[in-house]
């Protein structure tokens, strides 16, 4: 088999990590920039390590800042440890799946999803109950059903659950944040850097329902939850439900955070520089198909879409 279509090696992993941490962690100059395209030009197996790295960059958000800085300490010139790399080598596969690395040294076999998508991907499925469920991109649940309930956890990402009213068994739902209740709800989640944002559009949903600061949902709330438990009501510039049919449907949205959404949908790294990030966007747009919604972008607002490699775009001014 040609090398080019071998899986990359644990050394070219590593590196691609080391550049993850280095490009999102920090504004690389010309010289890194110029030492990245190096990198990813020297190998073909380069080339596929970035790219399946890469689609885990949201799951940097809890990557510990003693070893972001570690990595990013230009002073020091040091390189991870291979101690750390496989403390980032856990936190990337805990919230990422790494499906194309062994679980085993790590002691990660437990945490395989039932059900998982990748960067991009939206898949639908059916419960055995006849419930409805959707799962965003990059996103990965757990589905357990008994005589008593039926219970889903939320290992990452965003879905949606259209729940079967007809079965009498309670709902429960974990996520991050703790527990949710519901029998009747069609309800999306989805986790962010807050915490979890909770929409219901049809039925009831009890928040916290074993506590005593419980919170019955109603159907057309939409509400933002923290890891400390407190909520409140979220305040969009789109339509949370807008991916269910395959579209990104914002109104007046800031350019850096429709880049922000938009980049979830996309392997690499997509970035919005800041004299642009305030333009405001509205429209709605095919998921399907993200290089037509930055060509739409470049003849819509006055910007220039820079592409560094496939895997790297900017967005700056025209």
């Amino acid at each position: 088999m040609p090398s080019a279509e071998r899986a990359p090696a644990q050394a070219q992993v590593d590196q691609a990590i080391e550049w993850l941490v280095k490009l999102r962690f920090d504004t690389p100059s010309p010289c890194t920039e110029q030492q990245f395209q190096q990198w990813l030009a020297s190998h073909p197996q380069n080339i596929q390590a970035w790219k399946r790295v890469s689609e885990l960059r949201d799951e940097l958000a809890v990557l510990p800042s003693e070893l972001s800085r570690r990595t990013l300490d230009a002073s020091q010139r040091q390189r991870i440890s291979r101690r750390d790399q496989l403390k980032l080598l856990a936190v990337l596969a805990v919230g990422g799946g790494l499906g194309w690395a062994s679980r085993e040294p790590l002691g990660l076999s437990a945490l395989i999803a039932d059900s998982s998508t990748g960067t991009g991907e939206r898949r639908q499925l059916q419960g055995s109950d006849g419930s409805r469920l959707q799962l965003n991109t990059a996103s990965a649940i757990d589905l357990h059903f008994s005589s008593e309930q039926r219970e889903l956890t939320l290992i990452r990402g965003e879905i949606s659950l259209d729940s079967n009213a007809d079965d009498n068994r309670p709902f429960r739902i974990n996520t991050r944040v703790g527990e949710l209740d519901t029998r009747n709800g069609q309800v999306l989640l989805r986790e962010n850097d807050k915490g979890l944002l909770l929409a219901v559009r049809r039925g009831e949903v009890t928040l916290f329902p074993f506590s005593p600061s419980a919170r019955l949902v109603q159907a057309g709330e939409v509400l933002q939850v923290s890891p400390g438990g407190r909520y409140a009501s979220a305040s969009l510039h789109g339509d949370p439900w807008g991916w269910t049919d395959g579209v990104l449907s914002v109104q007046q949205m800031p350019l850096g955070e429709f880049v922000a959404e938009l980049a979830r949908y996309r392997p690499g790294l997509l970035r919005c520089a800041p004299e642009v990030a305030g333009l405001k966007v509205s429209g709605t747009y095919q998921l399907g198909d993200t290089e037509q919604i930055l060509h739409l972008l470049s003849h819509s607002l006055p910007v220039r879409i820079d592409y560094r490699t496939r895997y790297w775009v900017n967005i700056g001014a025209a």
